[in-house]
């Protein structure tokens, strides 16, 4: 499990925890996808105690859904006039959102991404984030384990997380197939596989509702389903809903990526087969603390080793263990848990 919970974030040196420079008072702005979404709202948790204890004055935004581009280009031009030092970020729309962080750099704001990477992925000064390849990854391994010989007569349901496709939702989709064994196309997006096994893609927003229509648009495609992938844990309890509504709760394999509470009790009690936990409360506290030492004396966090951000670790959860597939159980997953 250690060569998973965290990886190199252990190894990290505490900053220094002065929030004054040049004899000023230090501000910071923390902008994510949603403020209703449990992982935002523990990444929020994160950053506030941290802005707390290092003496530095937090500004939080979040769009209205999941992406809601334009209110976050906002808050950045926000930041920007208010002279804040940094700003910490998870982009709605990876690519678009480019013009206005690189606004904020040129004004010498710090910007670091917290989840999901933007597109290029430079165009942040720095990522703390999930390996979120490797968190799809796991659990497609963990799928094509599960099923065994079945894994190759699989009808797969994606429920991924938007059209405009940022790049979470590509890493984690794309993770899986390559996990449970399916050919990638183009590795920069999802939809262009040809498998047969692939019944279709759609999209959820993130959110319960939407896995649950997603859900149902996938099953009146093929009613056989009995893989799905879900971009995160409100999409899969929504999917799940949808699934039960038919009579199949019990005869589908759902996987999923958060680690959230109540993710974990949802592996405990059957409706997820498995779930990557991700640690959204370090990426954010992290994050602030990155901004105080850019604030000291203008250092920018260094990558871990090997890699083109910092991984603040990933851990696969199921009370399933399948043999060649590193995972813990849900009593562990719930003392790490957040939400």
């Amino acid at each position: 499990m250690k060569k998973l919970f965290l990886g190199t974030a252990i190894s990290l040196v505490a900053m220094a925890g002065t929030a004054m420079a040049g004899g000023h008072a230090v501000s910071a702005c923390l902008i994510t996808k949603t403020d209703t979404n449990p992982f935002f709202v523990k990444m929020k948790e994160g950053a506030t105690a941290k802005a707390e204890e290092l003496g530095i004055s937090l500004k939080s935004f979040a769009g209205k859904v999941d992406g809601d581009h334009e209110t976050q280009v906002q808050a950045i031009e926000t930041c920007i006039a208010d002279g804040a030092k940094g700003i910490l970020l998870t982009a709605s729309d990876t690519s678009s959102i480019v013009p206005a962080v690189q606004q904020a750099r040129d004004a010498g704001l710090l910007v670091i991404a917290l989840d999901t990477p933007l597109e290029p992925i430079d165009a942040a000064d720095a990522t703390f984030a999930t390996d979120n390849f490797l968190a799809g990854e796991l659990i497609g391994k963990w799928a094509a384990a599960s099923l065994g010989d079945e894994a190759a007569n699989a009808k797969i349901a994606m429920l991924d997380l938007a059209v405009s496709q940022p790049s979470v939702g590509v890493l984690r989709d794309q993770g899986f197939l390559q996990g449970f064994g399916i050919d990638l196309g183009d590795p920069n997006k999802w939809g262009d596989e040809t498998d047969p096994r692939i019944v279709g893609n759609d999209v959820t927003a993130g959110n319960e509702e939407g896995g649950r229509k997603a859900m149902e648009n996938l099953l009146a495609t093929d009613p056989e389903i009995n893989v799905v992938y879900t971009i995160n844990e409100p999409a899969a309890a929504g999917a799940y809903e949808a699934l039960k509504a038919i009579g199949r709760e019990n005869d589908v394999l759902i996987v999923s990526v958060d680690g959230g509470c109540p993710g974990v009790q949802n592996v405990k009690d059957g409706v997820i087969g498995a779930t990557s936990q991700q640690y959204p409360l370090l990426m954010a506290s992290l994050g602030i603390e990155a901004i105080a030492k850019w604030a000291e004396d203008g250092s920018k966090p260094a990558n871990s080793e090997g890699k083109d951000f910092f991984d603040t670790g990933v851990a696969l959860i199921t009370d399933q263990p399948a043999e060649g597939v590193e995972s813990i159980d849900t009593t562990e997953g719930t003392n790490l848990c957040w939400g």
